[in-house]
């Protein structure tokens, strides 16, 4: 498991695995979000045996899948949902992190200036100065 912590109460990682879920809680979690649709691709594992196993370990568990660049204001909304409404660290992932280190820019639910989420990204590993119109300020 390759969590990057973007900020004090978000991560990202790359595809997760059922057994990951107990780790997330002992390390402070209390939700996740899987941006990834189910069956993207062989041997991914099931959105339904990711919710099972996080509400097993204690952890909410949300779906919002996104998928080929594209990032529909209601992901966004979503997402910035999710991350607003939960008391404790949230962990996103997708195949690589890629879209949900996006979406958290995106939902910008901590006011900062697009310079300041293009920054936060880049020291996770993530290049989004291409997103910087759309991030605007």
């Amino acid at each position: 498991m390759k969590l990057v912590s973007v900020s004090d109460t978000f991560a990202v990682s790359p595809q997760l695995e059922p057994s990951d879920m107990r780790g997330l809680a002992d390390a402070g979690f209390s939700a996740v979000i899987c941006n990834r649709p189910d069956g993207e691709e062989p041997g991914q594992p099931s959105v339904s045996s990711m919710r099972k196993a996080a509400e097993e370990a204690g952890l909410a568990f949300h779906h919002i899948p996104v998928s080929g660049g594209e990032f529909p204001p209601v992901a966004i909304k979503a997402f910035a949902k999710v991350r607003e409404e939960t008391d404790g660290k949230v962990l996103a992932f997708c195949r690589t992190g890629t879209r949900s280190i996006t979406l958290d820019a995106l939902a910008n639910v901590e006011n900062e200036t697009a310079d300041a989420r293009i920054e936060h990204a880049k020291r996770a590993g993530y290049d989004l100065s291409g997103l910087r119109d759309r991030l605007g300020e």
